[in-house]
């Protein structure tokens, strides 16, 4: 019955998270998703009225995350034709910089306060510097994913703190985001912002009038063979089992291959990344059958945005506010660190490194590095609504490499283990490294830029 429970309990917070955004204009100008605010709400619930429900149910409910995490990832390039990576890196190569700086900076700044600052002060896990990434740039669902890595390592804070970060991060996002918005029109960097007085009250309070609604997907094969959400379902699966398989062999090769290694770097290395990969085999596989056309794209985002939802609703209801309240400073100063480098890199490096539209690029890297891609294309919808500048394909574009490295990607995954196994200064030190051959790059193209 505790699935049930938890199914229940997650989906009145949902529509609770709606029906209060529906009624408190303050939430609609802050953009605030209906998840968070269920997940807040249920946050609330269990810090004054835990005592009411088994704790089996906010135990399921902690777990849930690590497998919908999964399913997002699984869903990224199932029913899209990638291009070819030449034409990416020619489109979205001043992009992917400033993607890429935002968050092997975020790395730097991380295991560089924790390795050096926070350690010998307030005796914290050196892995707290991983969380500046994992929090920002991936955000819940990464957190989600990696629950089972923090558990193998005896780190178990780390959910906890983990999902504060990308709570706090997502809110910042949008907050600040929103300001430097403001800033960038009373400057004149841009002019086809649609504020919220410009929005109509439907999309203030975040809902489609009739006849206005778009499709949720196509359907793609005819329900009396199989119903088309559930096919779609299946590849997912299938998809998912394909990671799965992998990282079992991953684990069984090291083990057999060094048998007397202390070190184990696929013990806990998460699942989620795997399922990218996975999906991306059974689009390729159906590209070659060249039956990709049974795969919508449309359809695979509702299910990804419908997992995310009640990701972001999960792991925020059970955050432990002891452990955040035990760690405050170090987080608090990490989160400044952080916010402080992405305001740096738009406000003073974007306007160099891009040859056109340079806000409306870097606002959606801005909106990605504090609260993910859906916080940076909220933003970049609101500087660029109608998508006349390069900004949109070349945040696209951008993704296509980023996406598998960075903010939930191999590195994200592989970065946290490597801290637990061999320590936080070398995984720093290749972050330092990493961060200055993309300050390389980004100074060739900004010279270029000037010529």
């Amino acid at each position: 019955m505790n699935a049930v429970t938890v199914f229940c309990l997650l989906s009145v917070l949902l529509v609770m998270g709606k029906l209060i955004r529906l009624g408190v204009p303050v939430l609609q100008r802050l953009y605030l998703p209906s998840s968070v605010i269920g997940g807040l709400l249920g946050l609330l619930v269990f810090s004054f009225g835990g005592k009411y429900f088994p704790p089996e149910v906010s135990k399921t409910m902690s777990k849930l995350p690590g497998f919908l995490i999964n399913v997002i990832f699984a869903a990224i390039f199932l029913g899209t034709i990638t291009p070819k990576l030449k034409e990416v890196f020619r489109m979205a190569l001043p992009q992917l910089c400033m993607g890429q700086m935002l968050a092997w900076g975020q790395y730097v700044i991380g295991l560089g306060l924790a390795g050096l600052l926070f350690v010998p002060l307030f005796g914290v896990n050196a892995a707290m510097g991983n969380l500046l990434e994992i929090g920002f740039e991936g955000g819940h669902g990464t957190v989600g994913g990696m629950t089972r890595t923090f558990m193998d390592f005896k780190w178990e804070e780390g959910v906890a703190l983990g999902y504060t970060v990308a709570t706090v991060g997502m809110i910042l996002g949008i907050l600040v985001g929103m300001m430097l918005i403001n800033w960038a029109l009373n400057k004149g960097h841009i002019n086809s912002v649609r504020t919220f007085s410009d929005r109509d009250r439907a999309e203030r309070i975040g809902i489609y009038e009739d006849g206005k609604r778009p499709s949720a997907g196509r359907q793609t094969v005819l329900c009396d063979s199989i119903d088309s959400l559930a096919w779609h379902i299946a590849l997912l699966g299938i998809s998912i089992c394909i990671g799965y398989v992998t990282l079992q062999g991953l684990q069984w090769g090291e083990t057999a291959l060094l048998p007397d290694c202390k070190t184990r770097l696929f013990t806990g290395f998460p699942l989620f990344p795997l399922c990218m990969i996975g999906g991306v085999l059974v689009q390729l596989l159906f590209q070659g059958l060249k039956v990709d056309y049974l795969i919508d794209h449309g359809q695979m985002q509702r299910l990804s945005g419908a997992s995310l939802d009640f990701l972001v609703v999960a792991a925020v209801s059970t955050i432990r506010l002891e452990v955040v309240a035990a760690n405050w400073i170090p987080l608090t100063i990490m989160m400044a660190a952080g916010l402080v480098w992405s305001i740096f890199l738009l406000m003073v490096v974007a306007p160099k490194l891009f040859k056109s539209a340079w806000f409306e690029c870097a606002i959606a890297e801005f909106g990605q590095g504090l609260g993910v891609t859906a916080t940076g294309l909220m933003l970049l919808r609101t500087v660029d609504p109608e998508s006349k500048t390069v900004a949109a394909a070349s945040f696209g574009y951008k993704q296509l490499i980023h996406e598998p490295i960075m903010g939930g990607g191999l590195w994200t995954a592989l970065a946290l283990t490597l801290v637990f196994s061999i320590g936080w200064m070398p995984v720093w030190l290749f972050c330092v490294v990493m961060l200055v051959v993309w300050i390389v790059v980004s100074a060739v193209i900004i010279r270029r830029n000037r010529k």
